[in-house]
């Protein structure tokens, strides 16, 4: 029993109303959505301070709440003008910069605040007259260390000290506090989910001693003891987690679809005019025998993600899996995010399979803007089995979609699609259906092991001959203004050599800042931030203070930019379009079409063709305020170019200043076309709260401490850990508490994420 008397093992899930009182749980509640003993332990530290140095002062945002270790420069008392009363103005410094606090009607603080006190100070950061300040900022000063014993002073000073993520009502040192009055009356040992001989061979702390070096540390050294033995806790649940949602997928078996030799895939190879890359045929082999299992009616249905560089013909080795489940009686579905990549899709596989394999196989178009009568005849052709291929976006997860025997669901940029989602077209069928997820966003290992750590992974890195290739150069008009004109000149140049070029804008006009959903709800699953309201998380984007500058001003629109390109004298002949998710399908597909046929010269566009667009005449891209896109959205966009015979060149156009997050983001997508490079350099940048974001759809709130950039051998070991303990122990039976930790950690929206609940 603890002090309180709560027993050990539900220690943490004690009401912090009970231990800490309603005002402070109320806050906590407030501020964090807080509930639980064990909910404010794993608000863990974002960094430590220490009482001998100045932590970083630099720029202040306005409007954040900041916490600052600094010292005090000078104190000014002075009589308000406008009203009775007296305001006192401190000076504090961190060495680099300086701050003023400022309080009113308080001439008292001046006794406590005198120049040379050393302290935290916490606040909203405001502007007076274009200075930043604190009003009323809380704060704790430091005891004088000469007051303390030579001995205990030395342990003081080396002491760090905590800085929490913070909210208004609850700074950071009132954390600390209330995180102290909760590790006071905690039982000396707590529920540890690593078992015992594992955590000694991974050189883990006990978990009681974990959480209390975490928040109060003697030093560094116990600090970075603790934090690496909780990030390992996270991965070892999260990995667990993961395994067992493999597992449980497999006990269910699907159908097997074997190759039939003389059959549909057979024809389509003999009569396909170009040869397999070694990564489409490796791919291809791997997807043939997860469909064909070992022999048999059944096996275990396939789980796996393709993975692949822009153009390295994912969807070619999808359409082959297709076709040998297809000579088997089976349907495929193939799930896309908007009904332009949808129709992308289907005139893509029309025109591989031939006519002839494509009238046997009748592939059909299934979207929510489809005229009545059209979708009739394709829904028709769904559930009666004529149509062996249906490509469709959110439309196919219609209970008025059925089909005749679904076999094989491929989802394409999984990322778009919340899980249950996937899962409802999923389990449609009397016999699970074999999913082959494609991503054409390259995913570090560590991130694919954490995100997709359910599926196997097949990667294709090589593109197909006879792509000429992509060059990207960045066009900084804050400091080359007089560049503006000469894009549309260099647009021209490549028009008049028979080329195309797409020009891409961050938003449809004035009054839509940004790309809306083309199909009906595309509502993503719930994510979980972990954060309160009105801060900034531990993993803020370091890019956040730039791209605010960049909304600051309005986005370019495809509607400005017609208008520009209408009275640019360059352009005055080219046959010039647009393409936006607003609007309807057969404006879309009259824009598609013409770029395909080579009648449109130019087309504006927003992200719509940002996957799956096929026009390989297109040589020339210019994405316009392209700064306010990521690393891996900007390849993507450029892959849609240098498809064919003639090389590309996408041109960056951006107001960033050089030096900023925004550039680095943009050199580092000009310097490289490896996207492999480049998303390990996103997840640098940025931290793999954004880039995980959707792909997580919820799992990341679990994720405190551990990040994939910087833990991947940590993953890794935690994988290899959880591996070997449900091969023995399945269900967790002998390891009650992981098995607990594994349930207590996960959301319910993270438990449906992972399929566990």
């Amino acid at each position: 029993m603890s002090e309180r008397g709560v027993p050990a093992g539900r220690a943490l899930d004690a009401s912090l109303k009970f231990v800490l009182g309603g005002k402070t749980a109320k806050a906590l509640s407030d501020g964090f959505g807080m509930a639980t003993v064990g909910e404010l332990l794993r608000h863990y530290p974002r960094r430590y301070a220490h009482r001998g140095e100045l932590t970083a002062l630099r720029e202040v945002p306005e409007g954040e709440e900041v916490t600052i270790v600094a010292e005090v420069v000078s104190a000014t008392s002075r009589r308000m003008q406008a009203r009775r009363g007296s305001i006192l103005e401190v000076v504090i410094t961190d060495g680099s910069g300086r701050l003023t606090l400022t309080f009113f009607n308080q001439p008292w603080r001046d006794k406590e605040l005198m120049p040379g006190a050393r302290g935290i100070f916490s606040g909203r950061v405001g502007l007076y007259k274009g200075v930043p300040q604190l009003a009323h900022p809380d704060y704790e000063l430091f005891p004088a260390a000469q007051t303390l014993a030579e001995e205990e002073a030395r342990r003081w000073a080396a002491q760090p000290i905590p800085i929490y993520p913070a909210v208004s009502a609850m700074p950071s040192w009132r954390i600390a506090a209330a995180i102290g009055l909760v590790l006071d009356t905690l039982p000396q040992e707590l529920p540890d989910p690593v078992p015992p001989e594992l955590a000694g061979r991974r050189g883990l702390l006990p978990y009681r001693r974990a959480i209390e070096l975490v928040h109060r540390p003697g030093d560094d050294e116990q600090a970075r003891a603790a934090r690496r033995t909780l990030r390992y806790h996270e991965a070892l649940v999260l990995q667990t987690a993961l395994l067992q949602r493999r597992a449980q997928s497999r006990e269910r078996p699907a159908r097997a679809r074997p190759r039939r030799p003389g059959g549909l895939l057979e024809r389509f190879d003999a009569a396909t005019p170009f040869a397999l890359t070694a990564g489409q045929r490796a791919a291809g082999e791997e997807i043939a025998a997860d469909l064909a299992g070992r022999g048999g009616e059944h096996t275990a249905p396939m789980q796996r993600l393709l993975q692949g560089e822009v153009g390295s013909g994912k969807t070619l080795v999808a359409l082959r899996a297709m076709l040998q489940v297809a000579d088997s009686g089976g349907q495929s579905a193939l799930l896309a995010p908007t009904e332009v990549l949808a129709a992308q899709h289907l005139r893509s596989i029309v025109a591989a399979l031939g006519p002839d394999l494509a009238a046997e196989m009748a592939p059909t178009l299934v979207t929510g803007q489809l005229p009545a009568a059209e979708r009739r005849r394709a829904l028709l052709a769904a559930a009666s089995g004529t149509a062996r291929i249906v490509v469709g976006t959110h439309a196919l997860l219609s209970e008025t979609t059925q089909f005749a025997e679904l076999g094989l669901l491929v989802v394409d940029e999984q990322h778009r699609f919340g899980v249950r989602q996937r899962e409802a077209l999923r389990g449609r069928g009397e016999l699970p259906v074999h999913l082959l997820v494609l991503t054409a966003t390259p995913i570090p290992r560590t991130v694919a092991m954490t995100v997709f750590g359910d599926l196997d992974v097949s990667v294709l890195s090589e593109l197909p001959a006879g792509r000429a290739g992509v060059q990207t150069f960045v066009a900084p008009l804050a400091e080359r203004p007089s560049w503006r004109p000469r894009l549309w000149e260099r647009a021209a140049e490549e028009i008049a050599q028979g080329r195309q070029v797409f020009v891409v804008c961050p938003a449809i006009d004035a009054s839509s800042p940004e790309e809306e959903p083309e199909d009906g709800p595309e509502q993503p699953e719930p994510q979980e931030s972990g954060r309160g309201p009105g801060r900034r998380g531990e993993d803020q984007l370091p890019g956040g203070a730039e791209r605010g500058e960049a909304a600051a001003r309005p986005p370019v629109s495809v509607e400005a930019t017609l208008q520009e390109l209408a009275s640019a004298a360059p352009l005055a002949s080219a046959r010039v379009a647009a393409l936006h998710g607003r609007m309807s399908s057969e404006q879309k597909d009259a824009a598609m079409a013409g770029m395909a046929a080579g009648r449109i010269d130019l087309l504006v566009a927003t992200t719509v063709i940002e996957v799956g667009v096929d026009v390989p005449n297109a040589s020339m891209m210019v994405v316009l305020d392209a700064d306010r896109f990521g690393i891996s959205q900007l390849h993507q966009l450029r892959g849609r170019i240098g498809r064919g015979a003639h090389p590309g060149v996408c041109i960056l156009v951006t107001e960033a200043e050089a030096g900023t997050p925004a550039r680095e983001r943009l050199d580092a997508v000009a310097a490289t076309g490896d996207g492999f490079l480049l998303a390990q350099e996103d997840l640098r940048l940025r931290g793999e709260g954004d880039v995980l974001g959707g792909l997580q759809s919820g799992a990341r709130s679990s994720l405190r401490l551990l990040r994939v950039a910087r833990d991947g051998e940590l993953i890794a070991l935690a994988r290899e850990d959880a591996q070997a303990l449900l091969a023995a122990d399945p269900s967790l039976a002998q390891h009650g508490q992981l098995r607990a930790a594994v349930d207590a950690a996960l959301s319910d929206s993270e438990r449906a994420f992972l399929g566990l609940s």
